[in-house]
């Protein structure tokens, strides 16, 4: 980063973390003329001031705060906000630095998506939502928050059970097996079923298969 004889500033800045701290500094250096990277590990900017009613001492609303804040450096063209994305590795020295930064995928067209919401009514899968400190649930396919930036919704593709698995009563990974199965697997795909099922050969005979009632593979093959 280099200033002008004219007072211009050229060069770009790293700002790792999208809380309201993160925030501020984009904004405060992007008005100051320098292109600003903001790297944010989670699907939205924001941070922790997102999940607040209150700040302390004024007693204000947390979102009336922090929304325009989202919205300015959403918009500002010398902001590049990079959600879901981490820092790899740095070299360099300040000023003049190289830094690498991976970003994980969301599953989601992000410039298709309208953010209406009708991907995550529709979604089966339901797990316990960091946002709410997991006190409350959401959706595989979910947004954080209403007010989230970027305002699209991705998809949860590491969560622990499936449709199938969670309408058995067992919790038996039945995708699990059928794909080992698929794969001529066979003891591996027993050793999966009794990790859950202790005694497999009578539950089979008692069971009334709700996880294919639950299962949504036709929907798609």
């Amino acid at each position: 980063m280099t200033k002008q004889p004219n007072g211009k500033t050229i060069g770009s800045v790293l700002v790792v973390g999208g809380g309201i701290a993160g925030i501020q500094a984009s904004l405060d250096l992007a008005e100051s003329g320098y292109y600003v990277y903001l790297v944010e590990k989670s699907p939205s900017i924001g941070g922790t001031m997102s999940q607040l009613d209150k700040t302390f001492p004024t007693n204000d609303c947390s979102m009336c705060i922090l929304a325009p804040k989202l919205v300015d450096s959403g918009r500002h063209l010398n902001i590049e906000v990079m959600t879901y994305a981490d820092l790899v590795d740095l070299e360099g020295e300040p000023g003049n630095f190289r830094a690498l930064v991976r970003q994980r995928p969301r599953y989601v067209d992000v410039d298709k998506c309208t953010g209406c919401g009708d991907c995550a009514e529709v979604c089966p899968v339901v797990v316990k939502s960091e946002f709410d400190e997991g006190l409350g649930d959401r959706k595989a396919t979910f947004r954080p928050f209403p007010q989230a930036y970027p305002s699209v919704f991705g998809i949860d593709r590491h969560v622990e059970k499936r449709p199938c698995q969670l309408a058995c009563p067992a919790g038996c990974a039945a995708q699990g097996y059928v794909a080992l199965i698929g794969q001529g697997k066979y003891k591996e795909a027993v050793q999966l079923i009794k990790e859950t099922i202790p005694l497999p050969g009578v539950m089979g005979r008692v069971c009334v298969h709700p996880c294919e009632g639950a299962c949504k593979r036709g929907q798609l093959e």
